[in-house]
């Protein structure tokens, strides 16, 4: 797919907002998003985000804009508030689109919108007995509003496009992790769905984050099946660590898809060795075409709001290294 391919230097789409930034100032909001495209194109990435600055967290980019759900007092097993569905979701409009557009007049750079994948959704907010027939359902429910704003925002301009499913590459291990209510099966056909798109315009590319670190040993036959299954042109995937599961996962890709590698950590301050990083790199290379390759932190600096995992100054920092490295990779041909 290298023919179109020209978004190197990546990030997850959330960034650590400005101190005391609420999403209840809408003017506030729009004049951070201002200055964070200005300090992306400083940056010289090559995809441009609103760093998630008008949501509470991943998640807010569909959850507020749908009925059906409830928001519990309840924290999930990942520190998450806990959000319930009640009745089959229906979006109350579009959900990023707009901002996508606003974005899109700020800067010529390529803009990225994120958007939690059905599949999360579903495995996260299901509870038996409150008017869901099922956790299957639910997720094709939103698979349907997700991959109905996907195509919303491809018209309207937006070339790359990242679902969040932090669950899973838990299940591609020998010793699985709680896929939360929906099993791996349903959530490969949840998220399948959403990115069925009926046309791909030059360009586009949707893509599919699975998962923020590697499990410690991949199952090759279920992580064959993960990206054959799900119809992603791109996927990006934790490379920040160095273990054998990490090169495992890039190995099991198809020839035929994209892959952004995380190349750095962003919950530590300590900046990677780029000898060390672009050794790993380079093993990649002996069973992939660089080419169709991107780099980029291992995963949000702040999925939620209020839980930046560095500092501005440290993700600066890291942002950096990571167009480093892209340039040591593909020097300044972009």
């Amino acid at each position: 797919m290298a023919d179109t391919f020209n978004y190197r230097i990546d990030h997850h789409g959330s960034l650590v907002r400005p101190a005391g930034l609420s999403t209840d100032d809408p003017e506030a909001v729009a004049a951070a998003v201002r200055e964070a495209v200005a300090h992306q194109r400083r940056l010289r990435s090559t995809v441009v985000t609103d760093g998630d600055f008008p949501r509470e967290d991943f998640r807010s980019a569909v959850l507020d804009g749908v009925s059906g759900l409830r928001r519990t007092d309840e924290a999930g097993p990942d520190g998450l508030v806990r959000w319930v569905a009640e009745s089959l979701p229906k979006a109350d409009g579009p959900l990023v689109a707009d901002s996508a557009a606003r974005l899109a007049e700020l800067t010529v750079i390529a803009p990225k919108a994120s958007l939690p994948s059905p599949a999360y959704l579903a495995a996260t907010t299901y509870r038996p007995g409150l008017g869901v027939s099922s956790a299957r359902d639910l997720g094709e429910a939103f698979a349907e509003i997700v991959r109905a704003e996907i195509a919303l925002l491809v018209a309207r301009g937006v070339r790359l496009i990242q679902l969040d499913n932090p669950l899973l590459l838990d299940q591609l291990s020998t010793d699985p992790g709680d896929p939360g209510a929906l099993s791996f099966e349903d959530a490969l056909a949840v998220d399948a769905l959403a990115v069925r798109l009926d046309e791909r315009p030059e360009g586009v590319r949707i893509g599919m984050a699975p998962g923020w670190t590697a499990p410690a040993e991949v199952v090759r036959a279920r992580a064959e099946r993960l990206f054959a299954e799900i119809d992603a042109d791109r996927w990006i995937l934790p490379f920040d660590q160095g273990t054998p599961a990490e090169l495992d996962l890039v190995k099991a890709l198809p020839d035929d898809r994209d892959f952004c590698l995380g190349v750095v950590d962003a919950t530590v301050p300590e900046l990677e060795d780029v000898d060390t990083v672009m050794s790993r790199i380079d093993a990649v290379g002996e069973v992939k075409d660089l080419e169709d390759g991107a780099v980029s932190p291992s995963r949000g600096f702040a999925n939620v709001a209020s839980r930046p995992l560095l500092t501005a100054e440290d993700q600066r920092r890291k942002l950096v290294l990571v167009e480093t490295i892209a340039r040591y990779c593909w020097g300044n041909e972009f």
